[in-house]
């Protein structure tokens, strides 16, 4: 296949609709083009693509929530693109934990900045932080609370299926990317003050977390044996002593902590420094966060010699926030799932706990989809327990935040910040994470630590980033594998029930053949199918439909332009986007179009599977395969989010029921 560029202008909405897997990464990592290179079997390439926009790679291809696959457009055909393994994938052969690790960071790093930073924090936020901010040339000092870094990746989430030797490579190359100083034990308020900070430091992120559990309001929850779900997490996963029952009940999940959440007094912020905002905590975010915190709850529970672990949840399994595989995982490891009841009061003798007193929920939600469970009158039975677990959530602990420091905090107990910048009301200091938005995915975290580290570099050289670079490629004699759509989703290989003991991890990884045949499945997004016929090139469309039957989607439609409903607002787009789409509107005016003869090309954007079929089949050259990719106009390589969420913010669209035309040939 042979390739050639251009300089050519995109409209940056089109252009995101046509990236649905990288648009829904909060960092904006591009899967599409490392899975690609996964199929070729180029995967130290393609890890250089997963790894130099994340930071935190290694961690992602294990724990993530892939919002890219939820995204992913293969799913709208049968399952999503597996993501999130062929990540771990390409981490296992070239990241910090492999034994041929890849250094992305080689020429990256610009010479050294007169500026000071502080983290308050070493979990994903600060250190992501850090890692950018060092490339850019700044020296950084991390304060954690601590004896290890990396917040709740080594404190929350479990071994099994986090592996504490993987975040530890991460942090030692994060640490090696430049002048970053990482000081354990240091908590704020005990023993420093954000004024210190302000005193000594140039600029400050808080990137201190949520690591504070969530109460359950029921009685007896002082009674000995009944835990906080992160409390027993981080006992766990310090290595403490930590004693457990036999038969131990877990309280979740999600739609209590989201409870709490929307609970919260609503009151609007004062206003301070511009675009500051009191940001609400997402409630899909909250539920994934607090699901995620129930199994592993659980199943932590199971591997420290529980004979018996049960979960009581309001919703019915129907309902569960948890993903189908979580949920069926668990129960394929013997966790017993009581679904549909809500805990009434914990039932104790001699001041220990023997069991749960649940009521059978009628409802969880009222007639406006808001959280309001009911339950069925005289409907009490009890679980017997001698340990109870309640993961209902986490809070964040901001207690060393001071009036005298003029950080506002929000009445939900969070950090006000500028969505875009993450500064605070106090001009310098910056936070991210769950102490800002609530409990969040890793990834978020992670993109947080990207966008504070642009924020902190436009605050004190005050210039802004630039926007990327979008390439244009022409692909001639572009294809794809014929099988395209014969692939099966490769399932991700798992560690049989019998050897799923302590704290192994559970799952395997896939291999070098199963990698790439997963990786065939993908549509290509970034490439799209473009007609482009000019006068100068005799590549005029001679409208023989050649490509609307050969289309195997039926995305391509060759219509009369009267079948075309061309309103006012339409119209206005067109006039607006005249210099992009030049070539469909050579010597016509947009709004001629109503009343001109001749045919329209309309293809359905969310049906094409990028299969090239249509332009190797036109005749005329009209159609070709283009693809499109953004690049760091940045020594550093790295690109700015909110540059790419500044470009490509979406704007309104048209109201209209017909779609906006291709070439018109009157």
């Amino acid at each position: 296949m042979s390739h050639r560029f251009e300089d050519k202008q995109v409209d940056r909405d089109w252009l995101n609709t046509n990236f649905p897997c990288m648009m829904a990464c909060p960092a904006h990592t591009n899967a599409g083009r490392y899975v690609e290179l996964i199929a070729e079997g180029n995967f130290e390439e393609a890890y250089r693509y997963a790894r130099e926009p994340n930071p935190m790679a290694s961690i992602c291809g294990r724990v993530c929530a892939h919002p890219c696959e939820t995204a992913c457009r293969r799913g709208e055909i049968d399952k999503p693109i597996a993501i999130r393994a062929l990540k771990r994938f390409l981490t296992e052969r070239h990241g910090p934990e492999s034994r041929n690790p890849v250094d992305v960071n080689a020429g990256r790093r610009q010479p050294q900045l007169p500026y000071r930073i502080a983290i308050v924090g070493a979990g994903p936020v600060g250190l992501s932080a850090a890692h950018d901010l060092a490339l850019m040339g700044y020296s950084v000092t991390l304060f954690e609370a601590s004896q290890v870094a990396g917040g709740m990746l080594y404190l929350g989430l479990p071994e099994y299926r986090l592996p504490r030797d993987v975040v530890e490579a991460q942090v030692r190359e994060i640490l090696a990317t430049g002048n970053i100083d990482l000081k354990l034990n240091q908590a704020a308020g005990r023993d420093f003050t954000i004024a210190d900070l302000r005193r000594d430091f140039d600029a400050t992120l808080i990137a201190v977390g949520a690591h504070r559990s969530r109460d359950l309001t029921i009685p007896g929850v002082d009674l000995d044996g009944v835990y906080k779900g992160i409390d027993f997490l981080l006992n766990v996963n310090l290595g403490f002593r930590f004693t457990i029952g036999k038969k131990v009940l877990v309280i979740g999940g999600g739609n209590v902590a989201m409870d709490v959440a929307r609970s919260a007094a609503r009151e609007v912020l004062r206003q301070h420094v511009g675009g500051v905002e009191n940001i609400e905590p997402s409630a899909e975010s909250l539920n994934a966060v607090s699901t995620r915190e129930m199994m592993d709850v659980t199943l932590s529970a199971l591997r420290l010699g529980a004979k018996e672990v049960h979960l009581v949840c309001l919703e019915n399994r129907v309902e569960m926030p948890a993903a189908l595989e979580e949920i069926e995982e668990a129960e394929g490891e013997g966790i017993v799932i009581h679904a549909g009841f809500g805990p009434k009061r914990i039932i104790g003798k001699d001041g220990h706990v023997t069991g749960l007193e649940t009521l059978k929920t009628k409802s969880v939600f009222d007639e406006n989809r808001r959280f309001n469970p009911t339950f069925f009158d005289n409907s009490e039975s009890v679980l017997d327990c001698d340990t109870i677990i309640m993961a209902i959530g986490q809070a964040a602990k901001l207690d060393f935040i001071t009036p005298d420091d003029g950080v506002e905090i929000s009445p939900r107990g969070f950090i006000a910040v500028n969505p875009e910048t993450l500064m605070t009301t106090a001009p310098g200091v910056f936070a991210g994470g769950d102490c800002v938005f609530g409990p969040r995915l890793i990834i978020d975290s992670v993109a947080d630590g990207k966008r504070a580290a642009v924020g902190i570099d436009e605050f004190l050289r005050g210039t802004k980033h630039p926007d990327p670079i979008i390439e244009v490629q022409i692909m001639d004699r572009y294809k794809m594998p014929l099988n395209l759509l014969d692939i099966d989703r490769q399932p991700i290989p798992m560690l049989p029930l019998n050897r799923r003991t302590g704290m192994t991890e559970v799952e395997v990884g896939y291999d070098d053949a199963t990698a790439m045949a997963e990786a065939q499945r993908c549509l290509h997004c970034w490439v799209n199918t473009v007609f482009e016929g000019s006068h100068e090139d005799g590549t005029l469309c001679i409208l023989c439909g050649g490509c609307v039957d050969v289309c195997p989607e039926n995305c391509l439609q060759l219509v009369s332009v009267d079948r075309i409903d061309f309103d006012a607002e339409t119209t206005a787009q067109l006039t607006t986007a005249r210099e992009i789409l030049g070539f469909e509107l050579d010597d016509i005016q947009p709004d001629e179009l109503g009343t001109l003869s001749g045919s329209v090309m309309l293809k359905d954007e969310t049906r094409c599977i990028r299969c090239g079929l249509c332009a190797a089949r036109c005749p005329a050259g009209t159609i070709s395969m283009e693809s499109f990719q953004m690049l760091s106009p940045e020594p550093t390589g790295l690109i700015s989010i909110e540059a790419i969420d500044r470009s490509f913010r979406p704007r309104p669209r048209p109201n209209t029921s017909t779609p906006a035309p291709a070439p018109v040939t009157a």
